[in-house]
């Protein structure tokens, strides 16, 4: 085998984090893309995933938190963009603090009930964020491929 860049795989990553509240999660509305989507964005070279949920909550919703933990790692391919890994950290509940929304990327947000996803999300993003609240709620973590449990790993019950 050769050292050629070409024969490994090159995935984007990016880290999101889960808010929580009761039942609910915390979206927030983009003004491109797909429109809703969790709080984060793509690491940039040299930084952890964990770094850079912390700057994107910092930078899209004006607040500082660190992630508490793993809550997902998704591996999900998407025709258009290549080989992806996504990761949702749990960053706890959002209770007084003020949401100071980036404006030139976010209009809006918005607390939405966790069985209501599918009206707000693409299917795949809904399915991350179920699983995520799930292993948020267990204390567990989360291994997904397009946003399902893959089949070696799913949870034993």
């Amino acid at each position: 085998m050769t050292e050629g860049s070409d024969e490994f795989a090159q995935a984007r990553m990016a880290a999101g984090a889960l808010f929580v509240r009761g039942d609910d999660v915390l979206l927030v509305h983009k003004t491109y893309g797909d429109g809703w989507d969790v709080p984060g964005g793509y690491v940039e070279p040299g930084e952890s995933p964990a770094a850079a949920c912390r700057r994107e909550v910092r930078e899209e919703l004006g607040i500082d938190r660190l992630p508490r933990r793993l809550l997902v790692l998704d591996w999900a391919p998407h025709p258009g963009e290549g080989d992806k890994i996504l990761y949702l950290f749990d960053c706890g509940e959002l209770g007084d603090e003020r949401v100071i929304l980036q404006a030139a990327e976010l209009d809006r947000w918005e607390w939405v009930a966790v069985d209501e996803l599918d009206d707000y999300v693409v299917p795949r993003l809904a399915r991350r964020i179920r699983q995520a609240r799930i292993a948020h709620v267990e204390g567990s973590a989360r291994y997904l491929e397009h946003g399902e449990p893959a089949p070696s790993f799913e949870p034993r019950g």
